[in-house]
């Protein structure tokens, strides 16, 4: 529901009404309110074009979403917006016969450092100066620490998302420093290095976000929102339907907060907050899209 355009012949009666102050006076004292709020908010990041895979929205956790994630008074708001959160992500699983290990550049593990966009600025920095690698052997042995299989032919893990584009990732957890200088030696000697592989893809599914936007206003709230008098008012004093969701996990990042727009007063809020400044998670989420 919008309450500047409704499209409806329902919501153009609505509409009618709001404007002879028959209905909507509460939705519009809402609305009234929380445009005029004046909270912190800040511009959702930008994608990093980082060899961390956790340098970027973990917009996979969707996927499983535990239902313990979400946060909010009424267990049936929160249950009706983890279903529609939790069709936002979709994954494909695929067993590769044979993958060249040159086309990954990026760790799907957790980050130990930031800064770098490819394993050639990785291993040539202060991290891997300890890894020589001068001959084939030098890379048998560098890679195995890694890879204790590898010669073996064992099969290994890999991570792509759609909001990465094409950078492949490799999810394994140790020994980062030996593969990406084993990687980067194999890319400037031309060896073909193959190996089976698993493959996880992730995707935003363009349907599912629809069907979230559909239902509901998501905003990133800042972590003061949750401490202001006035927005706390605004959200608990009329018993407005809400769920909560941490999902960035960063420090200072943002909560989203879903309002169903089913609800009058709840879509009055939403509406207000992006009026406000709020950012748009959906849009946000569109625009990391890669295809």
């Amino acid at each position: 529901m919008s309450l500047s355009e409704p499209s409806t012949l329902s919501n153009r009666l609505t509409a009618l009404a709001q404007r002879l102050g028959l209905i909507g006076r509460g939705s519009r004292q809402i609305f009234s309110r929380a445009s005029a709020l004046r909270l912190p908010f800040k511009v959702l990041p930008a994608p990093v074009d980082s060899i961390y895979w956790y340098e970027t929205p973990q917009l996979q956790r969707l996927l499983n979403l535990p239902r313990g994630a979400l946060s909010g008074p009424v267990q049936e708001d929160k249950a009706q917006a983890h279903s529609a959160l939790t069709q936002v992500v979709e994954a494909q699983t695929q067993q590769l016969q044979s993958f060249d290990l040159r086309m990954i550049d990026g760790f799907a593990c957790g980050a130990t450092t930031s800064g770098y966009g490819s394993f050639e600025e990785y291993a040539a920095s202060v991290h891997c100066k300890q890894i020589r690698i001068i001959s084939y052997k030098d890379f048998l042995k560098t890679i195995s620490l890694a890879l204790p299989r590898f010669l073996a032919g064992d099969a290994i893990e890999l991570r792509q998302a759609n909001w990465r584009g094409a950078r492949t990732f490799w999810a394994g957890e140790q020994q980062g420093e030996a593969f990406a200088s084993a990687i980067a030696y194999a890319r400037i000697r031309g060896l073909e290095v193959l190996l089976p592989g698993n493959l996880v893809s992730y995707r935003l599914n363009p349907v599912g976000l629809d069907n979230l936007q559909t239902r509901y206003h998501v905003l990133a709230m800042p972590g003061e929102a949750w401490s202001d008098p006035s927005f706390m008012g605004l959200l608990l004093d009329s018993r407005l339907p809400y769920a909560r969701l941490s999902l960035l996990k960063t420090t200072g990042s943002p909560e989203f907060l879903l309002l169903p727009k089913e609800h009058p007063e709840a879509t009055a809020l939403g509406e207000g907050l992006r009026q406000a400044g709020a950012p748009d998670v959906l849009a946000y989420m569109r625009q990391l899209i890669v295809d």
